[in-house]
């Protein structure tokens, strides 16, 4: 069996830099021809001119026959200047705006503390049309770990939507039925989902010990909140589409008494997910998903290439690792055999 999509973009990568950014950027540009870089580095994208800089350290590590397209981003802060978004949006150097609440995950500490602090950013960005991609979690330390995506949707997300109900927004890796349901109900609302959302819950990552390789933020929920992702993601609502959220961390910062978060998942994203959608049944839904609801969101044609994933007799054989310089990063394993390869 095989099927071939139009070639798909992720619109939610951690790509690092420096020495990280240089081993980890082939394993996304083998499959996918765009990718929406998320700006948490340390210190974040925050301006315009970083933002130029960092798309620019991309590119100049691309074979010359590779046409890979990182979009990027700016990391929103309290002293992020409107009319510097503007501008970048206008010169289309960036596709979107990304908001974390201080303290919610990696490299998140320059983050928002307060939105009312943020709104003549936001209303800048509602009246142009510029994305605001939300981290959808609280941060307070009074809300149980596994509510805080539904509390964000309560205390932030709808409030925000009544100020500003024109503006487009994307709850990244959404991982609860709350946060599909509430995409579902508003016009201007989107939504990525990962792949090891749709994969594991979070029994993968406690039961019979910590498995700090499945860590990661927003943490994975119960089963019934996967299956809703499952079936968001397989309905060909225009609404879902894909963001791997892969985020490399080395071997050493995973596995350790306080292990980062992140699930590097680049580089089997797309069997994994061939897998997914064909025991839902719905292997005629994974091009929208991947190639085409993202695209249209962001108000971009498909990509004109193609990929081919074929399904084999025996188990692809993926790599555990990969070099990432000094120390390895671990690669996503999704605790089941995989038959699908891209070809």
């Amino acid at each position: 069996m095989q099927i071939t999509l139009t070639r798909p973009d992720d619109w939610h990568l951690h790509l690092r830099d420096g020495v990280m950014l240089a081993n980890v950027l082939p394993e996304t540009t083998r499959d996918f021809s765009r990718a929406l870089i998320m700006p948490n580095l340390v210190p974040p994208v925050v301006t315009s001119y970083q933002a130029m800089l960092y798309r620019g350290r991309i590119i100049d590590l691309l074979p010359e026959d590779d046409d890979f397209l990182p979009l990027m981003t700016l990391y929103l802060t309290e002293a992020t200047d409107p009319e510097d978004v503007a501008d970048a949006a206008k010169a289309l150097l960036v596709r979107a705006v990304k908001l974390y609440p201080a303290g919610a995950t990696t490299n998140s500490d320059s983050g928002v503390t307060d939105i009312e602090k943020v709104m003549p950013v936001l209303e800048k960005m509602a009246e142009i049309g510029l994305p605001l991609c939300v981290h959808g979690e609280v941060t307070d330390p009074s809300v149980d770990i596994f509510d805080r995506e539904a509390v964000f949707i309560e205390r932030i997300l709808i409030r925000l939507r009544k100020r500003l109900p024109e503006l487009r927004i994307v709850m990244e890796h959404v991982t609860t039925k709350d946060g599909v349901d509430y995409v579902n109900s508003d016009e201007n609302t989107a939504a990525t989902i990962t792949t090891h959302h749709l994969i594991i819950n979070r029994n993968h990552l406690l039961v019979g010990g910590i498995k700090p390789h499945y860590y990661c933020l927003p943490i994975a929920k119960r089963e019934a909140h996967r299956l809703a992702l499952v079936e968001a993601a397989t309905s060909g609502n225009p609404k879902f589409f894909l963001g791997t959220d892969s985020a490399p961390h080395t071997d050493l910062k995973k596995e350790s008494a306080c292990g980062c978060a992140g699930v590097f998942s680049a580089t089997n994203t797309m069997p994994c997910l061939a897998h997914v959608f064909e025991d839902a049944g719905s292997l005629d839904k994974l091009e929208a998903f991947t190639s085409l609801n993202g695209a249209a969101f962001y108000g971009l044609e498909p990509n004109p290439e193609t990929i081919t994933l074929v399904k084999q007799e025996k188990p692809v054989d993926f790599p555990a690792k990969i070099d990432a310089g000094t120390w390895p990063v671990t690669v996503f394993d999704p605790g089941f055999p995989i038959y699908w390869r891209v070809a």
